[in-house]
Parts: structure tokens; sequence; C-alpha cells
């Protein structure tokens, strides 16, 4: 018995197939025979031959047979997706920080004005001082003095209390 050594190439799944057909082209290829029996027995008059059939599926088959065609190991199909997706994307990009995408416009919505009765009544944030100048300096220096014991104490509205319990007095 004689035995042969079989190139690589044969046993790809291209070659079991049909020879040097891929199966995108052979997909593209039967499109047109499997729309021939839909459309000869789902449109009027039914299995029976009418010219725009005849018309619509040569015109379908032609397509199918050019975009199964390879230019430079490419299918012309996939060269038609390059070239549309080349043509629908921008022209221009421009970089935009502030873009509006993704954001929800609230034009339409109306300022709800509220009576003079409901407006709050803020207090002032600061408050002057009511000691004189040298009280504040003194105040400043046991502040700094580590035996002064100082502390801190907030209630539940949110003032502050300050405490100095010891304090030696140069006057």
């Amino acid at each position: 018995m004689k035995q042969t050594v079989v190139p690589a190439q044969i046993t790809t799944v291209e070659d079991r197939i049909v020879g040097s057909l891929g199966l995108t082209q052979i997909v593209l290829l039967a499109l047109p025979v499997l729309a021939t029996g839909l459309v000869f027995t789902a449109f009027p008059p039914a299995m029976h031959i009418a010219p725009y059939k005849i018309i619509a599926l040569t015109v379908l088959a032609a397509i199918c047979g050019m975009l199964a065609i390879r230019i430079r190991g490419q299918l012309m199909l996939f060269w038609l997706i390059v070239r549309v997706r080349f043509n629908i994307r921008p022209t221009y990009y421009i970089f935009n920080k502030n873009t509006t995408a993704n954001r929800e416009l609230y034009d339409a919505m109306k300022t709800v004005e509220l009576p003079h009765e409901e407006l709050e009544k803020t207090a002032p944030r600061r408050r002057a001082s009511k000691l004189s100048v040298t009280d504040t300096i003194r105040a400043f220096e046991a502040m700094d003095n580590p035996a002064a014991h100082l502390t801190f104490a907030t209630n539940k509205k949110g003032n502050l209390y300050v405490h100095i319990t010891e304090v030696n007095s140069k006057i």
C-alpha cells in the first residue's frame, strides 16, 4: 500500500468544503438560491414564474456574486463594509469637555418662587468681636500659654464655647 504526505493547505476547512472558497463566500453564493425558493412560494402568483420575480432575483444574485469576489485576499463585502464605515464617520472631530451628551436638559422646567413668608433668615456667619484691642491681645496670649488649659466645647446648635481655666494676669 502506497502512502503519501498530504499538505496542510488541503486539510483546511476551506479546502474540504469547496476548493478555495471560504465560508462567507459560500453563504453569499447560497443566499440567492434560498431567496429564490422563498420568493417563488411566498409572492403571488405562488409557484409560478412572474417577470418581477425574475428581475429581483437576478439583481440579488448579481449583487451577492460581486460581494463574493476576492480582491487582495479580502472579499468585496469586507471592502464595502470598510468603505461605508469610513464614509459614515464624522469628517471633523472637535474635542470639547463641555459636551451636552448624556445630560438632561432642564429648559422646560419653570422656576418656582417661594412666598416671602417661607424664606429662611440666615444668620451672619461671622460676628464682630466685642473685645477691645488690649483684651483681644491678652486672650491670644492666654491661648498660647500651655498652662492655661484651653478647651473647646460645642452645643447641639453648633455654637462654640471656649474655656480657659488658669490665667496669670500681668497688669
